[in-house]
């Protein structure tokens, strides 16, 4: 798949164009620069193909972190068909708009200048001055109006004129994101995944200041693995309120949730982030990082007092790793996939209800004044998250001891032990005959 790459200052709408261009809300953006920070990939669908449009860091930003979000820059600019050379086309060009345009002309890519917050036709006689950055005349759009965007996808495709199929059969990647508190290792596990230095890692916490997604293979399986922003109790700023928002909508949008936790730092914030994936009926692997900073002489008892504050969680598979020497990383994969399937199955309508028969036999069923629950039958409706519908003469009937109950049968005897499922119940009269 062709890729199209993102260049630009700070604050010149980069990541707003990548959020319109690929049709949601997938980069966080705010007024202040230097919010993005990663690169950000993901695939844009038209009429004549697909491309896979990548978002970068602003370049010359003079900030902490220009020397990391250049090597960057430079890496996906490397692997790029076309760049999008991005200046503010309301504002007078800066030394850092020329900056960029020499290190492109060096890099040799094909670029398409797009000059940006052009909001009416008037603005567009401030353009003149952009012709100086020698790559032509500028392409005016504007995000917030929906301007020149497709002009934009045009000239896209004059620069890529090679025509992709899109019946090609791909299969769907596993989606397994990466959340944890902040600082608890989640971009250094990435990267180690990866091999490379994906996402910036420091130990400064909110280093990662949005989702960054990266396609990945492993024993034949591909994943999309997700670095989300850490999640703080309270978020401190605007940007830090829409990265978790973010995370939160990667979470629902995941098939594994990958719960990174600090060995040093483990308490009720592991056990609501677990809870926030239940709650979407995302399955989750407990990955304990930083192992190689744990004595071997204390890891049993370090071990043991992890699964004592994460009791609630004994049921889920946990793996103790360390980023820094390689130590369990596959198991992490070998373990989503594992979750992937499980919440995948399928229990046949027959199946399902000879167990039911049998369940009923060792229960008590629920009665109200002397007329007892019934069931005419059951189905299991969706996977991922497994739901099962009981059809029922009254529902209100169903108490709660009895819904554990069947929830406990369907782990042990229908094999749904380590992910989260749903019952439903409705009512349905009887036939009558």
């Amino acid at each position: 798949m062709k890729k199209v790459v993102i260049v630009g200052r700070p604050n010149v709408g980069k990541s707003s164009l990548f959020n319109r261009l690929i049709g949601r809300r997938e980069a966080v953006v705010a007024d202040e620069p230097g919010v993005t920070r990663d690169l950000k990939e993901a695939e844009v669908e038209t009429d004549t193909g697909r491309f896979k449009l990548v978002d970068t860091g602003g370049v010359w930003s003079g900030d902490k972190w220009e020397k990391k979000i250049q090597e960057k820059v430079d890496r996906a600019v490397d692997e790029a068909d076309l760049v999008l050379f991005l200046v503010d086309g309301r504002a007078e060009l800066t030394e850092s708009d020329y900056e960029v345009a020499d290190y492109l002309r060096k890099k040799g890519k094909p670029v398409v200048l797009v000059a940006t917050k052009v909001d009416h036709p008037k603005h567009e006689a401030y353009l003149g001055e952009l012709f100086a950055l020698g790559f032509g005349e500028p392409l005016p759009t504007s995000v917030e109006h929906r301007r020149g965007l497709e002009e934009l996808i045009e000239k896209i495709w004059e620069k890529l004129p090679v025509y992709q199929d899109q019946d090609e059969a791909e299969v769907e990647p596993i989606r397994l994101a990466i959340i944890g508190r902040p600082n608890a290792g989640k971009s250094s596990l990435l990267n180690a995944l990866l091999g490379e230095e994906r996402v910036i890692v420091s130990d400064e916490p909110g280093t990662t200041r949005d989702a960054i997604d990266v396609d990945f293979e492993f024993g034949g399986r591909r994943f999309r693995l997700v670095d989300t922003a850490g999640i703080r109790k309270r978020p401190e700023t605007a940007v830090e309120w829409f990265a978790i928002q973010r995370a939160e909508r990667v979470v629902r949008d995941a098939d594994v949730v990958a719960l990174v936790v600090d060995p040093f730092e483990v308490g009720d914030r592991e056990l609501k982030l677990a809870n926030m994936a239940f709650e979407a009926g995302k399955p989750v692997v407990v990955v304990v990082t930083k192992w190689d900073r744990v004595p071997k002489e204390e890891r049993r008892r370090v071990r043991a007092q992890i699964r004592e504050k994460l009791a609630h969680l004994a049921h889920l598979p946990m793996v103790f790793v360390s980023s820094k020497t390689g130590e369990n990383l596959t198991r992490i994969l070998s373990e989503a996939t594992s979750l992937y399937e499980e919440a995948h199955q399928r229990v046949e309508t027959g199946e399902l209800n000879r167990q039911v028969q049998l369940w009923l036999a060792r229960t008590r069923v629920p009665n109200f004044r002397g007329r007892p629950l019934k069931i005419f039958y059951a189905t299991q409706a969706e996977v991922a998250p497994p739901t099962f519908v009981f059809f029922v003469n009254h529902p209100e009937y169903v108490t709660r001891a009895f819904e554990n109950f069947l929830k406990n049968r369907i782990r042990e005897d229908l094999g749904f032990p380590r992910v989260p499922f749903r019952l439903v119940w409705r009512g349905r009269s009887p036939k009558r005959g």
